[in-house]
């Protein structure tokens, strides 16, 4: 049975299928009960390998965090960790991968109340480690001009936050550019997004997108194209690196 095949007949992507046989994403055991029944493996056999998909299931830390991370989420948390590049807008907020401890927390109150609140800001922090490891993360951000001015939280902790995203500017491998206001209408005015391309050559590209209750990951090659040629476009009318931060400085003012 083809690859191909194989991923129509269980309704999920060929890349996703792929990974999961590269042993790149865990896979749950109902899942593997569904492949089982479709390549008729039945038996002793057959719940062997469901115990085994069980322990699987601890290899990624995130899997800790499955009581806080929804599991749309942590499908994306898992794209993230093995990301080469990573390329991204943002119109309201700061990316997760740039946030304090502070402004997550707040992020979080706003978003989704109190339960689980410190849980949830220890996974957010926990994802930034593909920023600073041995082959970190090519990381690509555009941020609005509104992101910076929107107030989180108290003073303190938009300065802070402010603060930070400068410092993690200044790693060879983050790029953060500014979208003025002034560069007016653009092409990703209805939706952020993050677009993921992975070293094996053989990983299909993916183009993620979600909102409060759900995500998509879209990988055919229409969509990573056209999202990709919106960013390069979002790069060109932004502030170069080097004017955003002194942008950056400027906003820190309005919360000192």
């Amino acid at each position: 049975m083809t690859l191909d095949v194989a991923a129509r007949q269980l309704d999920m992507s060929k890349s996703n299928l792929s990974r999961i046989e590269n042993a790149q994403i865990g896979i749950k055991p109902r899942d593997v009960r569904a492949a089982l029944a479709l390549y008729q493996v039945t038996g002793a056999d057959a719940e062997a390998l469901v115990e085994i998909a069980r322990g699987a299931q601890q290899r990624g830390w995130w899997q800790n965090y499955s009581d806080v991370l929804p599991e749309w989420f942590e499908f994306y948390v898992g794209l993230e960790a093995e990301a080469a590049t990573l390329r991204t807008y943002e119109a309201e907020a700061v990316p997760g991968l740039l946030q304090t401890e502070a402004y997550a927390r707040e992020i979080y109150r706003l978003t989704a109340g109190e339960e689980a609140l410190e849980r949830k800001v220890a996974a957010r922090l926990q994802r930034q480690s593909v920023l600073h490891r041995e082959a970190p993360v090519q990381m690509s951000v555009v941020l609005n001009e509104a992101v910076l001015l929107r107030p989180v939280g108290a003073p303190a902790v938009m300065a802070d936050q402010l603060a930070h995203i400068g410092r993690v500017a200044q790693l060879p491998n983050v790029t953060i550019q500014i979208l003025p206001f002034m560069a007016g209408g653009h092409p990703a005015m209805s939706t952020p997004y993050v677009v993921l391309h992975f070293a094996d050559a053989a990983d299909d590209a993916v183009v993620y997108l979600d909102n409060l209750t759900m995500g998509l990951a879209l990988e055919g090659a229409e969509h990573v194209r056209g999202y990709t040629l919106v960013h390069e476009k979002l790069c060109r009318m932004a502030l170069s690196p080097a004017d955003s931060l002194t942008r950056l400085e400027d906003a820190s003012r309005y919360f000192a």
